[in-house]
């Protein structure tokens, strides 16, 4: 199970794939973060998911929220990918140590190696508003993450 609405969100620090280094804890105080976990880069319903908040941007992320998508991936194939798809939000690597954020979130796939697809609603205090998982080869409705921002 992930972590519970209502638990304090762990701080990370992670690279996007500008090399550039992320923290939860940068939005503290100013904007709401939506975390979402997805397994790898280039799969077919990771690419829905992620262009469903690519092409409803807008709405998901805006002067109070700030989306932030992990994986286990490393910088550069979130790079290549990023530049493909036109994703315009952070793709952050969750690489080394393999998983840590994924697991600290738990939302970390042993058997896989990978992170199930865990989403988050972070508010500026830190505390989670929004929890949900769904396990491999399984999609999310992203019209619950927009109700869960709106809210």
């Amino acid at each position: 199970m992930p972590l519970p609405v209502g638990a304090e969100a762990p701080d990370f620090s992670l690279k996007d794939q500008n090399n550039q280094v992320v923290r939860l804890s940068d939005f503290h105080g100013r904007k709401a973060v939506l975390l979402v976990f997805y397994p790898f880069t280039f799969t077919g319903t990771c690419q829905g998911e992620l262009a469903a908040v690519r092409d409803n941007l807008d709405a998901f992320q805006n002067e109070r929220v700030q989306v932030l998508a992990v994986s286990v991936d490393s910088v550069y194939s979130h790079k290549v990918w990023a530049s493909q798809e036109g994703f315009d939000f952070p793709l952050l690597a969750d690489f080394w140590p393999h998983g840590e954020v994924a697991r600290a979130y738990e939302v970390f796939h042993e058997e896989g190696g990978m992170a199930n697809r865990g989403t988050f609603l972070v508010d500026p205090a830190g505390t989670i508003q929004y929890s949900e998982m769904i396990g491999p080869g399984e999609s999310r409705d992203v019209k619950a993450w927009l109700a869960a921002v709106r809210a």
